[in-house]
């Protein structure tokens, strides 16, 4: 089945025609080409560009060799758009692979009928570096894995048969009409082959198995607060393996570049600036994190934190770990938590997450970080148990995480 990208679908049309060149970015395998060459093309149709004016170049596919040589692309795209006045729109989908692609697209920007849109991601050059290379003449649509709701229409059986999967496999769309069996092969291959090869291709590292052995340490570590010196200390003491802290700095870097994880930092709340050294890594693919793992650690809960800190940047908010730090009275200062702190423009919400109230001294306990911010901000519990909305006299909305994760609109509760 095709599964719609109204979202990313809307952004690429709002950008028609601005002059800069669009670059689709995201880890490898989560939809950029089928964005462009399908789901893109067919609404560019619908809104009236013909066929004749749309081009689709696929640098991976053999047939496209000779267009890896720039000068050939440029006349080849040049021809193109002198069939007539009319708006052209190329699409190159690998744009790396073409030979000081830099100076082609640049010479593509003077084409005054030609809306340019590109894709690229390996280990020679991944996305982060297109865009990079095109700051101030580009305009960057971060593709993330699909969503819970984008993947909820694929399911019969509703949200309880979706997340079922969707907490174990991730939002790859590849894998959806896959076995278990399957998903589960292709997932580890990505993990343990095809991701960790491209970093170690491109950064040129050496120590492969620990490179490795710091992807299981970073998935198994989802929503625990942690630096590069203790992930060095638990290298030493657990894996026998020896990194200095400047190299697993480093090594967290690339997995940044690569998409493959996020990094989340410590905001305090009352004092309105962030706080240390420390900070939590989400993946950026649950199924990704759990094939890491070799889908050994079953722990819903930090698997919902990470599924959360997902949706929240995918709906376009910028994500830190909320402190807040409370004095009680004949006590020592004690520092509370909140998972996120989510802001978007004016907007912000505190967003935490819990996967099941055992009793009401749980839900004292979740809510107690939230009742000790004095600001108008709404303030969310996402848990597992509920189904609906909740209201306490608080003013602190409780909700439950299918809701939360079908409804775009869920925050406005």
């Amino acid at each position: 089945m095709i599964i719609e990208r109204p979202k990313y679908i809307e952004q690429l049309m709002n950008a028609r025609g601005n002059g800069l060149v669009k670059i689709v970015t995201g880890i490898r395998r989560c939809g950029k080409s089928f964005l462009l060459s399908t789901l893109f093309v067919d609404e560019l149709k619908k809104a009236g560009t013909g066929e004749d004016n749309i081009m689709f170049v696929n640098m991976d596919n053999i047939r496209s060799r000779k267009y890896r040589n720039p000068e050939t692309l440029l006349d080849a795209v040049e021809s193109f758009c002198q069939r007539s006045n009319t708006m052209h729109y190329v699409i190159i989908d690998e744009v790396q692979m073409v030979d000081d692609f830099v100076e082609l697209l640049n010479s593509l920007l003077h084409i005054p009928n030609l809306d340019v849109y590109v894709t690229g991601s390996n280990s020679k050059f991944l996305s982060t570096d297109i865009a990079t290379e095109f700051r101030g003449r580009s305009f960057e649509i971060h593709l993330w894995p699909l969503s819970f709701a984008e993947c909820l229409p694929a399911f019969k059986g509703g949200s309880a048969e979706a997340w079922a999967y969707y907490k174990i496999y991730g939002g790859l769309p590849a894998l959806i009409p896959m076995t278990d069996e399957e998903r589960e092969s292709y997932l580890r291959q990505l993990a343990t082959t095809v991701y960790l090869r491209d970093i170690v291709e491109r950064y040129n590292v050496e120590n492969t198995a620990e490179m490795r052995e710091l992807m299981r340490v970073l998935a198994s570590s989802v929503g625990s607060l942690t630096n590069a010196t203790n992930i060095a200390n638990t290298f030493k003491s657990k894996k026998r393996l020896s990194l200095s802290d400047n190299t697993i700095g480093k090594y967290i870097k690339y997995l940044e570049e690569s998409f493959l994880l996020e990094r989340c930092v410590r905001y305090d709340i009352r004092g309105k600036q962030y706080i240390g050294a420390q900070a939590k890594y989400y993946y950026q693919d649950i199924g990704i994190r759990n094939a890491t793992l070799s889908f050994r650690q079953s722990d819903d809960g930090h698997v919902m934190e990470n599924v959360v800190y997902n949706e929240l940047r995918a709906r376009g908010f910028s994500v830190d770990v909320g402190n807040v730090i409370v004095r009680p009275q004949g006590e020592p200062r004690q520092t509370l938590e909140v998972d996120f702190v989510a802001n978007k423009g004016g907007q912000r919400y505190y967003v935490q997450s819990a996967y099941q109230m055992l009793s009401d001294e749980k839900m004292i306990q979740e809510k107690r970080s939230l009742l000790h911010i004095n600001d108008s901000f709404k303030k969310i519990l996402l848990t597992m148990d509920h189904q609906h909305v909740r209201h306490d006299e608080n003013g602190i909305v409780t909700m439950g995480l299918m809701h939360f994760l079908s409804d775009k609109n869920s925050l406005e509760a």
